[in-house]
């Protein structure tokens, strides 16, 4: 399974992106799919992820209001709409995807940088 990520870029504070990430390759039927960041200096973090089955979803505080996760099952792809952007949202977004809650996240995008300016 092979996960492409796009939509990163520069921004102002107060911009928006929207960030892609589409599975391919074998038969792939997601437990779940999120996006995480990792900013120069900090550990990665999980920003954002959204489960197959129920859509449920889940959010770290930090962006909460402003970003939405969201997917497309046809595709396979699952998006992250970034509103209200802040200059700490600075960082490397790498989505990922996992098959069971057993296994967790095993596969990881390239990541897209996504960079806000003040």
């Amino acid at each position: 399974v092979q996960l492409q990520a796009s939509g990163g870029g520069l921004v102002q504070a107060g911009g928006s992106l929207r960030l892609s990430c589409a599975a391919s390759g074998r038969t792939f039927s997601p437990y779940s799919m999120g996006w995480f960041r990792q900013a120069p200096g900090k550990e990665r973090e999980s920003v954002a992820r959204i489960y197959w089955s129920n859509s449920r979803t889940y959010y770290t505080e930090s962006v909460k209001g402003r970003f939405t996760i969201s997917r497309d099952n046809a595709k396979n792809t699952v998006y992250l709409e970034m509103n209200s952007l802040k200059p700490e949202d600075t960082a490397v977004y790498y989505c990922a995807a996992s098959e069971s809650a057993i296994t967790g996240y095993k596969y990881w995008g390239q990541g897209t940088q996504v960079t806000v300016s003040s």
